[in-house]
């Protein structure tokens, strides 16, 4: 398949701390039924990726979690796509990250290996603490953002919005996050800036499975306005006015009871109107309108009631994964495209050397240059997959590797190794697909390195001795919240040395230390990590074996960052000398 098939994205998140549940997880959902992989009456309860017990309980993401979605889209739905393809076949690479602020280290090594984002924004909370944090790394790291204005179903369910206030609501949003890429530009990767008029930014109800971008109200309505599509989703958008009375557009609220703003007449009010006929089960009037949409329910869909029916009618009515997928393919930049200008941001070496180039052109024939962002547990205790993305050639099962680790100087023997591949292994969210070689722009997993890879790595081919590594990742929260661990049966002692070698290897942010004193200190981001690395540490680590932990503590450290400008003059108890010190 051709590298300008391959869409890489993340899937990014919204909210900060207390607000965690965005609705990433149930988005994912709805991309993965349209891949085939779940049934879609399922999505969004299933979350497939999450793959731990306690994100089922807490209802959070955790880790992040990739799974490799392979879609066939139709001549139709590409019709307006302007960019360079071959084919209709796109394989998307996905990786749904934690939205929960203890967890950015997760975000920050999901983003090295994407190149584009996906970022979720609840429509009520809006932006929040933490999604700047992630647009902030996201555009430091030069990925390319789109929006979806998530939870669309509370304005119609929980608090009755009406549609001028919903589109106050909106703007706002998509407002908050334009002033935040605004201010993180990057020069090369132009403007970051999301519209809704321009197809960037999309609404959705990840639970329940339905979405849509202005472009799916645009076909619509163009052929009844007589208009062309871009020209009617400019419409739909921003201070634009339609009076059914007088059958005429303005630029301004011209007071009468039936002038409205094309956005709440056209999109919001249909949606609310089909909302509410659902919810009251008014079915006669229903599917005649669902058949001027030309909506085609099945017989035994026709016999569900209430919310069930809702759900049903909006999914198929406007399917979350036909709007993502759209905004992702027509407004995502592929591998091919990306790594034109990532390059100087990921590699070490100099810019014009063999290996620059091979990333440059994402060149599945050239040197093979990986990086791998975590190490992730296997279901063999003790084990862990090495989690990375190719940048160019192609990695193989059997196929022996050079292993730069952060710590590597080039022309230097220290953290280096050459050891071969075993496995290599496509992320598939709750299970994993062995395959035999995975070529450049794709994520992939791979077994039997974990040995010599601590956290994270560069990997080249054997031979290539004059490869520079890729630039390390830089966090956007440091290991400050301690705790002091020790073992309640002696005996034990050796099982915590190597759990706690385990658990720093599991997560890209912990730090576990011996003090002087001979305790063992484990630092987390906060108390929720560092609550998780405990149960990590003690259920999956050691076996079960009990440890008694200290109470968490932050130390604080002060130190003099640049010279005084001041000289301060003092005396000694006896007055006859004098000292003179400053601040350096």
């Amino acid at each position: 398949m051709s590298s300008y098939c391959f869409t890489t994205i993340s899937v990014c998140l919204g909210p900060d701390a207390n607000s965690t549940f965005a609705g990433k997880s149930t988005l994912t959902d709805s991309l993965v039924a349209a891949a085939g992989i779940i049934a879609q009456e399922v999505a969004g309860d299933v979350r497939m990726t999450d793959t731990r017990q306690d994100e089922a309980e807490r209802g959070i993401t955790i880790k992040s979690t990739g799974i490799s979605l392979y879609y066939e889209m139709t001549d139709a739905a590409l019709k307006s796509y302007r960019g360079e393809r071959q084919g209709n076949e796109y394989l998307i690479n996905l990786i749904d990250s934690p939205g929960h602020v203890d967890f950015s280290s997760e975000v920050t090594a999901a983003l090295r290996i994407t190149d584009g984002a996906l970022v979720v924004v609840d429509c009520i909370e809006g932006v929040c603490v933490q999604t700047e944090t992630v647009l902030r790394q996201a555009l430091g790291e030069r990925i390319r953002p789109v929006l979806t204005v998530n939870k669309m179903d509370r304005c119609f369910l929980e608090l009755q919005v009406d549609g001028e206030e919903a589109y106050q609501t909106f703007q706002k949003v998509i407002e908050n996050a334009n002033v935040i890429m605004a201010t993180y530009e990057d020069p090369l990767l132009g403007d970051v800036q999301v519209y809704p008029e321009k197809g960037t930014v999309a609404f959705s109800a990840g639970l329940h499975g339905w979405a849509f971008t202005l472009t799916n109200f645009a076909k619509m309505y163009a052929s009844k306005f007589g208009v062309d599509e871009s020209k009617m989703m400019e419409r739909l958008w921003g201070e634009n006015f339609f009076d059914p009375a007088t059958r005429k557009w303005t630029s301004r609220n011209t007071g009468s009871p039936t002038c409205k703003r094309g956005f709440v007449q056209f999109c919001y009010e249909p949606i609310k109107q089909i909302i509410n006929i659902c919810m009251n089960d008014e079915k006669d009037k229903l599917w005649p309108m669902l058949q001027k949409l030309g909506v085609t329910m099945k017989s035994e869909e026709k016999e569900l009631m209430g919310k069930a029916l809702m759900k049903r009618v909006m999914q198929t009515w406007l399917p979350a994964s036909s709007a993502l997928l759209e905004m992702m393919i027509f407004h995502l930049p592929s591998p091919a495209t990306a790594q034109k200008y990532r390059v100087e941001n990921l590699y070490e070496g100099p810019l014009d050397d063999a290996y620059a180039n091979a990333i440059r052109n994402c060149d599945p024939e050239g040197p093979l240059m990986l990086y791998v962002s975590k190490m992730i547990p296997a279901s063999d205790k003790g084990r862990f997959f090495a989690f990375g993305r190719v940048f160019s050639g192609k990695v193989a099962t059997g196929l022996k590797v050079r292993i730069m680790g952060p710590n590597y100087v080039p022309g230097e023997k220290k953290d280096l190794y050459v050891k071969s591949v075993q496995r290599t292994v496509i992320w598939m969210g709750k299970k994993q697909e062995t395959v035999e070689d995975v070529p450049c722009g794709n994520t992939v997993a791979m077994v039997g390195l974990d040995q010599y890879i601590t956290k994270n790595a560069t990997l080249t081919n054997e031979k290539e001795v004059d490869a520079h590594p890729i630039r390390a990742m830089k966090f956007s929260v440091s290991p400050v919240v301690r705790v002091a661990v020790q073992c309640k049966v002696a005996s034990d002692l050796p099982k915590l040395v190597e759990g706690l070698k385990r658990l720093a290897k599991s997560d890209p942010m912990v730090v576990c230390s011996m003090e002087e004193s001979g305790e063992h200190i484990i630092a987390g981001a906060g108390e929720l990590h560092l609550e998780i690395c405990l149960k990590d540490l003690q259920d999956d680590f050691m076996g079960g074996a009990e440890i008694i932990k200290s109470d968490p503590v932050v130390s604080f450290r002060e130190t003099v960052l640049e010279k005084s400008c001041r000289t301060v003059m003092s005396k000694s108890p006896n007055k006859h000398n004098r000292r003179s010190c400053r601040g350096n």
